[in-house]
């Protein structure tokens, strides 16, 4: 009985490890984010015309890892970093080579045209931050989302963008629009997936099966939200030097982030 009950307890304990290392993005090598870390670039203070954004907000919240770091820090920072590494060898944007963390709880928003925000199918934004957002966008900012999938986190992601724009609708970007054009052209575009496509063989997570390219736009046709849904652009930034990780999904990744931040200039 002693033995059956201890076998119980080691198999409990490693179904929680398995799970607690599947949920913080690793199974069986890729632990955490501290385990593929992005130093400090040594010019990391130098003023440039273009600061990288990243959103951090409030999450829903279902487990240790989300409550640990909060969703918005996944792939943080060095999907940020890689990525911007790129932007300076692809184009002429004088881009500052590290990220820079804002929030809706002050105006510190305002000062940065372009925000990405990651694993949105976890946001929980208060009536008074998705107001700030709204403000923001209105007044000519541009939010990038990315890497969450499938209906169940499309439904989370949702309840907080209606408080942002309730009378706003979600719509797919045409083939047509500048967004797609402005730097790449993007006529051939397919689903990007994250790192769990090593463990599961699959490009897609969860019930996620089909990539979606959709925004919200003001009343002037200019795109305020870009919304990569069921992809993982993050992962494809900053595992393109993983040499397990197909250059065909980190090069569309590229082209799709720089894309967006051209046009977010320019629009």
């Amino acid at each position: 009985m002693q033995v059956r009950l201890l076998q119980g307890v080691v198999v409990l304990l490693l179904g929680t490890a398995l799970l607690w290392a599947w949920q913080r993005r690793g199974l069986p090598f890729l632990s955490f984010e501290e385990d593929n870390p992005a130093p400090m670039p040594p010019d990391a203070n130098e003023k440039t015309e273009y600061y990288f954004a990243r959103l951090r907000y409030p999450s829903v919240r279902y487990g240790g890892y989300w409550g640990f770091r909060g969703a918005w820090t996944t792939d943080y920072p060095k999907a940020d970093r890689q990525f911007l590494q790129g932007v300076r060898r692809l184009t002429r944007i004088h881009v500052r080579s590290v990220e820079e963390v804002v929030d809706l709880d002050s105006d510190e928003i305002f000062n940065y045209p372009w925000v990405y925000a990651v694993e949105v199918g976890h946001w929980n934004l208060s009536d008074a931050q998705a107001a700030k957002l709204r403000e923001y966008l209105l007044r000519g900012g541009f939010l990038m989302v990315d890497d969450f999938h499938g209906t169940w986190e499309w439904d989370i992601f949702m309840a907080s963008l209606n408080r942002v724009f309730p009378d706003r609708p979600v719509v797919d970007i045409p083939d047509k629009d500048a967004i797609f054009h402005v730097l790449y052209d993007l006529d051939e575009r397919f689903q990007v997936p994250g790192i769990i496509m090593f463990y599961t063989g699959l490009t897609y997570e969860q019930d996620g099966i089909n990539p979606g390219w959709k925004a919200v736009y003001d009343d002037r046709g200019r795109i305020m939200i870009a919304i990569c849904h069921n992809m993982d652009l993050g992962d494809a930034w900053e595992w393109a030097d993983l040499p397990q990780y197909p250059e065909r999904y980190a090069s569309l990744a590229y082209r799709i982030g720089i894309n967006y931040i051209i046009y977010a200039m320019t629009h």
